[in-house]
């Protein structure tokens, strides 16, 4: 413990360094880019070293304060770019929304809705793909880490009741397919956390690309239906890929039978949880459905006024009360189920984001002279095949949220200069690398858990298994999403 402590002070005395020295290198070096470039790009690149080797939420506070104290803005406007941006708003909300969902332990029921289906007894394959699906749906609906914690612990009960010994294949396969089915999951919804700051940073970025006027929108509803059905598709190749490429012993998954599931009943559903399911009922639709009918009397009112629905949810949860106290517990929300780093990180990546692209750095006609002659010529599906794929690789060394925050100025400027339409490379990119990272512990939360699991995995099996379904994920996003994408848009 000492040993890391102190491994964490050298790395932020790196970080800082970064920070403060990257903006002495002479100008001229990095063609285009301004002193105020320079100082915007070594915090950049010292926030990046931070977010990879200490506690993520330090290092964006210090990325947000280093940024407040550049020659960029006065402190003031910095900061109200950072709090006071849609985005973040938004997403402030949604989290408190999302964590009174955990709060009141409405996912319990909802797993074991999903874990107890009478026609899973004795089909081995229907049960994994039904597992695998169930954490999916989770994440999309819900949040990335409820179905890994609800259905790991169930699993491992199974196991152990037909008899698998922690080192088999089956147990060690399903283990990592539920956080693959989750990470598949986490970029669906446009209105949530990682997926909800890419698109709020791509639609920033647009007011730096004026000459890109056709093809630019991404409404919810579209964005939401492509992921989806890639999404759907991924499962299924990977279930496929576990039962024909894989091959496991799945003999004692035959002795299954849902009384297994079913020991330690819940109780029955308080009024403050039912009232909670509605709710969430109500917040998806007020997401999804305007966007499809932007025209509509009332849903055009809630299309154009989307970022107040987690507010004015969050504020009815809270006003009705039962007899345990409000539906929204919000003391409660905030102190234990919130998720404080994934909301300063994705804050100050939104403002970093922005602040590079700004014209007063230059970074952008910098990206313009270095990748116009690398890009030249590319036909808008080559581009988008060879940017993906250079996506997925760097997402699985770095933070995947970076990786993508880091790309889309790349994907406007070869947009802006060849006229093809971003829409579908900016939703495929966003797709791709907040879904594909596992394969290495500083890819994303996910993948350090499974690095983590040291009772069923070693690091050995996490690169073995990942390494093969992190192929076939890159062949069906390449060879099915990119076509699917362009022909919804």
């Amino acid at each position: 413990m000492e040993k890391q402590i102190k491994a964490s002070y050298v790395h932020f005395i790196i970080g800082f360094a970064i920070m403060i020295l990257f903006r002495f290198i002479p100008l001229g070096v990095l063609p285009n880019v301004t002193e105020i470039g320079l100082q915007v790009i070594g915090i950049f690149i010292g926030t990046l070293y931070l977010w990879t080797t200490i506690e993520p939420t330090v290092a964006s506070i210090v990325s947000i304060c280093m940024l407040a104290m550049s020659d960029f803005a006065p402190a003031g406007d910095v900061l109200a770019t950072c709090f006071g941006n849609p985005t973040v708003v938004q997403m402030l909300f949604l989290m408190i929304f999302m964590g009174g969902l955990t709060n009141r332990k409405f996912t319990v029921y909802i797993a074991r809705w999903i874990m107890t289906r009478k026609f899973m007894e004795g089909r081995p394959w229907v049960f994994t793909f039904v597992m695998m699906l169930g954490a999916y749906l989770m994440s999309v609906f819900i949040g990335v880490f409820a179905p890994i914690f609800l259905f790991w612990p169930i699993l491992y009960g199974i196991f152990e009741e037909v008899g698998y010994k922690k080192t088999d294949a089956y147990p060690k396969l399903l283990v990592i397919g539920i956080v693959i089915a989750a990470l598949i999951g986490f970029p669906v919804p446009p209105y949530m956390s990682n997926a909800l700051a890419l698109l709020g940073n791509y639609k920033g970025l647009l007011a730096n690309f004026p000459t890109i006027t056709e093809g630019i929108l991404i409404s919810d509803a579209t964005y939401f239906m492509v992921c989806f059905s890639l999404g759907l598709i991924l499962i299924i190749s990977v279930v496929f890929v576990m039962k024909f490429i894989f091959r496991p012993d799945v003999e004692p998954m035959k002795k299954i039978n849902i009384e297994m599931l079913r020991k330690n009943p819940l109780p029955p559903m308080s009024k403050a949880q039912k009232v909670y399911g509605i709710f969430l009922g109500v917040f998806i639709f007020c997401m999804l459905i305007p966007s499809l009918l932007p025209n509509a009397p009332i849903l055009g009112f809630i299309n154009k006024n989307s970022l107040v629905v987690p507010i004015v949810l969050v504020g009815i949860l809270s006003l009705i009360q039962f007899e345990d106290g409000p539906v929204l517990r919000f003391n409660e929300v905030m102190g234990k189920d919130f998720a404080w780093p994934t909301y300063f990180l994705c804050t100050s990546a939104i403002l970093i984001g922005g602040v590079l692209t700004n014209e007063a750095t230059g970074v952008t006609p910098f990206l313009n002279t270095v990748l116009t002659p690398i890009f030249n010529g590319m036909s808008g599906v080559m581009f988008t095949i060879v940017l993906l794929m250079l996506a997925i690789i760097l997402t699985n060394v770095c933070n995947s949220l970076v990786i993508g925050m880091i790309l889309q100025p790349v994907i406007l400027t070869y947009c802006a200069n060849s006229g093809v339409s971003p829409a579908p490379i900016i939703t495929l990119l966003i797709f791709a690398v907040l879904s594909t990272a596992a394969c290495t512990p500083s890819a994303s939360p996910l993948a350090a858990m499974l690095f983590g699991n040291k009772e069923y995995l070693t690091s050995g099996d996490v690169y073995k298994y990942t390494g093969v379904i992190l192929v076939v994920e890159i062949i069906v996003i390449l060879v099915i999403g990119v076509p699917f994408a362009n022909l919804f848009f």
